[in-house]
């Protein structure tokens, strides 16, 4: 019989590599978003059509992880093996305009989900996304499992208690429960207000003659940057392993922003101080300005280790950019 398993935040990112893989491994797959006006289901549309995937079994229902009730309900019909927790408020600039809104989100959903588990009797193995954020103002280069959290944004703190509720949970209640402190990871499917995706696109959009500007804040902030179809195989090694445990998913290499337009624009054979412009409200109130991860722990007990290296991930994210619009104009661009 097919592992079942629930991922929230399906439509992101994350969410959808994720539902990807699990259904090339033959999970029937089940995942929650919530009601809006428009379809947010672009990333995911394509696996109900995949010719690699015999048989899809994917379903969708409306939720919210700020509805207990609702996950409860959802808990009882489905009974998971396996739960995913990836939805956020995780836009770490946002979250100083709207910092209620996510700690709520992000840091209270996770506890919302737990119980959820708890209170269903679900014997679900739960897998939470935590963040390099948590680390914020760093105390130990690089960071490791062991490395004390200083958060420095509403985002970070949420996460930090999400972190916390999360090994809170798997003490008190013996609940097979992890968490994957992931830093930066990029993709295609990487949001539009996401840096990497912002100058990959904008660069695209530059190469094309349609975009004369690129508005950018601190390009000396330095993270470390990988691959999320890569990252998402982490998530699932880490609820396959004998006991529940943290670990830092990372690429052990750390990059500026400014090394990131570098890759980029030479890529397109543009010069990129041409065309960005500085714009002090991309500043945060308190900036990160170092991360870097050790995934040793990670390569040791799940065997995991990442492939792609920082010069590709740019690359393969601006050659997506450049053939979605190229498909748009009905030309080429290079």
């Amino acid at each position: 019989m097919a592992k079942k398993a629930l991922i929230t935040g399906i439509t992101g990112q994350d969410g959808s590599y994720l539902a990807e893989l699990l259904l090339e491994k033959g999970y029937e797959v089940h995942g929650i978003m919530r009601r809006a006006s428009t379809f947010n289901t672009g990333r995911i549309n394509h696996l109900y059509s995949d010719p690699h995937i015999n048989g899809v079994k994917l379903f969708l229902h409306y939720g919210d992880i700020a509805d207990s009730t609702n996950l409860i309900k959802l808990l009882y019909r489905v009974q998971p093996d396996e739960v995913y927790h990836l939805a956020a408020q995780s836009h770490v600039r946002v979250s100083f305009d709207i910092p209620e809104y996510t700690g709520d989100v992000t840091g209270l959903g996770t506890v919302r989900i737990l119980e959820a588990i708890r209170e269903t009797g679900c014997k679900s193995k739960f897998y939470q996304a935590s963040s390099s954020e948590m680390y914020g103002k760093v105390m130990e280069v690089p960071q490791t499992e062991n490395t004390p959290f200083y958060p420095r944004s509403p985002y970070g703190a949420a996460k930090v208690y999400a972190y916390w509720i999360t090994v809170n949970f798997r003490e008190s209640y013996d609940m097979f429960a992890c968490n994957g402190i992931l830093f930066n990871h990029e993709s295609p499917r990487r949001g539009e207000t996401f840096v990497t995706r912002k100058i990959t696109r904008a660069a695209a959009y530059i190469k094309a003659g349609l975009q004369d500007k690129l508005y950018l804040g601190n390009l000396d902030a330095k993270r470390d940057w990988g691959y999320a179809k890569e990252y998402v195989e982490a998530m699932w090694m880490m609820l396959q392993a004998k006991e529940a445990d943290d670990f830092v998913i990372a690429t052990g290499e750390t990059h500026s922003v400014r090394e990131f337009l570098d890759e980029v624009f030479d890529h397109l054979k543009l010069d990129w101080k041409k065309y960005v412009e500085i714009d002090q409200r991309y500043y945060r109130p308190a900036e990160v300005d170092l991360l870097i991860g050790s995934p040793e722990k990670a390569k040791q007990k799940l065997g995991w280790a990442p492939k792609t290296t920082f010069r590709d991930l740019a690359r393969l994210m601006v050659d997506s950019d450049v053939a979605d619009l190229e498909k748009k104009l009905g030309k080429s661009i290079r």
